[in-house]
């Protein structure tokens, strides 16, 4: 059962192993049918392997399988050697298990309950760690912003509340957005598949969560994983069906939209406002759980739940939020930043970074000449600008193989393709 641990190192939530049967709150003919669909998968499974692949403890497994042994379901194929038998289908196993795995194809862990899983964030909130200034410090330690654009940050990522991150493209709100994912340390568990209602809804997504690390003292339900919080990041491509349970009819399997991924972390909207819906669509579907912290989700069967929603939603934008979306909207959105273009001795900064970081030497007189001719008059400073010219200058130089230095040639040369299409941007 899902519990409070004392001694876990990453959360105040701590997945322990289920004592019974019952604590899995699944029903027993789902169990039933997934350890016949493992066996048929098999051919041929010690007691152990079972449990291993079923994610709960193997004395948990006895009373099961002698009962799927009694009504001639299962059949012992010799023994381990470690108080443990071989198990495989008998007739009328085989031809239940094929009807099961007719029914539906998943096979893996048991799932876990909702209501284990809803425990288990409201206990792992995003609000009950709040960053503090020297996390957030170390968070963005490899990038440069001003000092008052970090105050404002601040007290706005604390707030674990919405945020809109707004400003002209190329001054790194994206780049923001993932530093503050960066600022939230604790590692949290998540299932790695839900049972609601009948269905299996796979939440674990190897590609959105990264894994985290499970103290090795502890022994945990190996239905869950442990994850760093999450920072899921989407863009001009999102759809409103990725917000909406996807069924897989001839699995007859669900996967978990992108926010109930991203519970007990960070959500960047990315773009706001270039998706193909509507941005007034798009923010209405956001409204009652940017208040309420819960979210409404309908399930193949038509029936709807409730989730929580607890993840720190940002949306970043290169347009101006009152165009975008109305007072009432924005109010729930406490915090509104813009991402301003950095000033003469910001841009000089990260010129001086960058070249640092691509074993550039910084030459003042070749930067002094860049400002001069290619900015003053012509075009605002952008964050992104320093890294992209000077890649430029790198690939040239790679190209010549010779070294990579900052000079007028090598600037004039990297601002005429860097710049040739964007006028005065």
């Amino acid at each position: 059962m899902a519990s409070f641990s004392s001694v876990s190192l990453s959360s105040m939530f701590f997945p322990d192993p289920p004592e019974s049967m019952l604590e899995l709150g699944v029903p027993d003919v789902f169990v039933e049918n997934l350890i016949l669909k493992w066996v048929l998968a098999k051919g041929s499974i010690p007691g152990q392997q079972l449990a291993y692949c079923l994610g709960i403890p193997f004395n948990l497994l006895d009373d099961k399988l002698y009962s799927m042994k009694k009504r001639l379901l299962l059949q012992i194929n010799g023994s381990t050697g470690i108080q443990d038998f071989n198990y495989e289908l008998t007739d009328e196993g085989k031809a239940k298990a094929i009807a099961a795995r007719n029914e539906s194809s998943y096979i893996g862990p048991l799932p876990v309950s909702l209501p284990d899983y809803l425990n288990s964030v409201k206990r792992q909130s995003i609000r009950v760690e709040s960053p503090t200034e020297q996390r957030l410090n170390e968070a963005f330690s490899d990038i440069l912003i001003p000092d008052d654009l970090m105050d404002t940050l601040g007290p706005a990522v604390c707030s674990g509340k919405g945020l809109f991150l707004y400003g002209l493209p190329g001054n790194g709100k994206t780049t923001i957005a993932e530093r503050i994912a960066h600022a939230y340390q604790m590692n949290i568990y998540i299932p790695k598949v839900l049972f609601i209602d009948g269905q299996v809804i796979k939440l674990y997504d190897a590609q959105c969560h990264k894994l985290g690390e499970t103290p090795r003292d502890l022994s945990m339900d190996m239905r869950w994983v442990c994850i760093q919080r999450p920072a899921i990041v989407v863009g001009g491509e999102l759809e409103m069906s990725s917000l909406d349970v996807k069924f897989n009819p001839t699995l007859n399997i669900s996967e978990a939209p992108l926010q109930l991924k991203a519970n007990g972390g960070v959500f960047l909207i990315d773009d706001f406002g270039r998706q193909q819906i509507p941005p007034e669509a798009l923010l209405n579907r956001w409204i009652i759980p940017l208040e309420k912290q819960i979210d409404y989700l309908t399930l193949s069967s038509g029936q709807k739940i409730e989730v929580p929603f607890d993840t720190f939603i940002i949306f970043s934008t290169n347009l101006d939020p009152a165009d975008l979306v109305d007072e009432a909207f924005l109010r729930r959105i406490p915090y509104k930043v813009n991402v301003p273009d950095p000033s003469p001795e910001m841009f000089k900064s990260l010129f001086e970074m960058m070249a640092k970081k691509l074993n550039i030497p910084f030459d003042e007189g070749a930067y002094q000449y860049l400002v001069e001719q290619h900015y003053h008059g012509k075009r605002p400073f952008r964050a992104c600008q320093p890294r992209d010219l000077l890649l430029q200058v790198m690939n040239r130089a790679q190209y010549q193989s010779v070294t990579p230095l900052m000079t007028p040639q090598a600037f004039d040369a990297a601002c005429q393709t860097y710049f040739s299409a964007m006028g005065k941007a």
